[in-house]
C-alpha cells in the first residue's frame, strides 16, 4: 500500500489537543503507511510523539481579532503543501475550506463534531448578541453545505444525533470523550475512602462561569468554615479576561484556594499530577441548554484516576456516577455542607472497581477500522 496523508485541523484548538492529538491523532498513528499532521493553535509540541505524527501549529491570535480573519486562508494554503489524502475537519470554521481541497483534489473529509456549535453560540455570552447571531447563521450555512459531501461524520456526544438536523440520512459514529491513559498511568487502587484530612478539592479544566468555578469557590469556602485543613486548587485557561479577573478577586483573601493558569493554557500532564494529588473533583457545571445532556470529558478523567467527584445534580450524570460509587450528586447552590462533609468522609467510592467504558479504547476500536476504509476502499 502506498503511504497516505491525514490532517486533522482546528482554529482555536492546540495543536497538542487532548481529543485531536492525544486521543484521535495517536489513535490513527498506529495506522501503517500513514503520516499524521495536525494543524491548530500554537502550544508546547509533545516530545514523546511518534515519528509519523507531524505539528503544524499556524494560528496564534485573540478569539476576536484581524488576524483571525487570515486562518482559512493561511489553513487553505498549507492544505496544499501537505497535500492530505483525508481530513479531519475537528471545527465547523474549516469546514468549507476543506470541502473545497477535497472536491479539486479527491481527498476524503471526515467531520469530528466535537460541540454543537449553532446552540453553543446562540446560547452562551461568549461573544455580543449581533455577534452571536451572526456566526450561528454561518455554522448552519456551512454544516449544511458541507454535510451531503462528507465522507463520515464523527459525534462526541450522543445527544448531537438528536439535535443537530444536518446529520439526517448522513453515516455518522458516536466517538465520545472517554480518557485515554498516558504512558505512566497505573490503575488506582478501589475502593476509595477520603482521608479525613485534609480534604484537597479540585477543579479543573475551562476556568468559566457556565462550568460554575465561582460555585467551586463558594462550596470551598463553607467547607473550609467547618474544616481548616480544606483546600482548593483552580487548574486550567480562560479566554475571558474579565472572569480571570473576577475569580482572582473572589480568592484574593482565601489563602487555602489556589490558582494554576487562568490567563495561560495548562500542559494537560500538570492537571494529570493535580488529580493524584486531590481527594475529591468539582464538576459545578450550571443547567445549561448547552451542556445538560452532555458528559463533561473530565468526569471520565476524574473517574480512571479513582477521584470521587460532586457533581451538580443530572439525570444523565447521575446515572453514571451512582452506577460506579463514583461520587455525590448535589445542588451546588445549596450544598448543605455540614451533611456533605459528613457524607464524603462516611462513603465508600468505586466499590466495583473502574468500568472498562470510561476509556477510550473502546473508541480507538471503532475509529480505526472507520479512518482505514476510507483511506483504502
Amino acid at each position: 500500500m502506498s503511504e497516505k496523508r491525514i490532517l486533522l485541523a482546528a482554529v482555536l484548538k492546540p495543536v497538542n489537543d487532548t481529543r485531536m492529538y492525544e486521543k484521535l491523532g495517536l489513535s490513527l498513528s498506529k495506522l501503517q503507511d500513514t503520516q499524521i499532521h495536525i494543524v491548530g493553535f500554537q502550544a508546547p509540541l509533545p516530545a514523546t510523539a511518534p515519528a509519523n505524527l507531524h505539528f503544524h501549529p499556524l494560528f496564534c491570535f485573540k478569539r476576536l481579532s484581524i488576524e483571525r480573519l487570515k486562518a482559512q486562508r493561511l489553513y487553505v494554503d498549507h492544505l496544499y503543501k501537505l497535500k492530505p489524502d483525508l481530513i479531519i475537519v475537528c471545527t465547523h470554521e474549516l469546514l468549507l475550506p476543506s470541502l473545497r481541497y477535497c472536491k479539486a483534489s479527491g481527498a476524503k473529509l471526515v467531520y469530528d463534531v466535537q460541540e454543537n456549535y449553532r446552540l453553543n453560540l446562540t446560547s452562551q455570552k461568549n461573544y455580543p448578541l449581533l455577534v452571536r447571531q451572526f456566526l450561528a447563521r454561518g455554522v448552519s450555512r456551512a454544516e449544511k453545505i458541507a454535510a451531503p459531501e462528507v465522507a463520515h461524520i464523527l459525534l462526541a456526544e450522543r445527544s448531537y444525533a438528536e439535535e443537530l438536523t444536518f446529520l439526517q440520512g448522513r453515516s455518522y459514529t458516536f466517538i465520545e470523550n472517554k480518557y485515554k491513559p498516558g504512558e505512566t498511568y497505573t490503575l488506582p487502587a478501589t475502593p476509595v475512602k477520603v482521608p479525613q484530612e485534609p480534604l484537597r478539592l479540585l477543579y479543573s479544566g475551562t476556568i468559566a462561569t457556565m462550568y460554575g468555578v465561582f460555585e467551586a469557590v463558594a462550596l470551598a469556602a463553607k467547607l473550609y468554615a467547618l474544616d481548616q485543613t480544606v483546600t482548593l486548587t483552580i487548574i486550567g485557561y480562560s479566554s475571558r479576561q474579565d472572569t480571570l479577573q473576577q475569580l482572582k478577586q473572589v480568592i484574593h483573601n482565601k489563602p487555602y484556594i489556589k490558582l494554576i493558569g487562568g490567563d495561560a493554557l495548562v500542559p494537560h500532564q500538570q492537571i494529570l499530577e493535580e488529580i493524584d494529588k486531590s481527594n475529591i473533583g468539582l464538576l459545578p457545571y450550571q443547567p445549561h441548554p448547552s451542556t445538560f445532556r452532555c458528559i463533561p470529558t473530565k468526569l471520565y478523567e476524574y473517574m480512571a484516576h479513582g477521584l470521587p467527584v460532586l457533581i451538580q445534580q443530572n439525570p444523565l450524570w447521575a446515572s453514571i456516577t451512582e452506577a460506579n460509587t463514583a461520587g455525590i450528586s448535589i445542588d451546588f447552590q445549596d450544598p448543605q455542607p455540614l451533611e456533605l462533609l459528613t457524607r464524603i468522609r462516611q462513603q465508600h467510592f468505586y466499590t466495583s472497581g473502574l468500568p472498562d467504558d470510561i476509556f477510550w479504547k473502546s473508541e480507538e476500536h471503532k475509529i480505526l477500522p472507520i479512518i482505514f476504509d476510507l483511506l483504502y476502499k
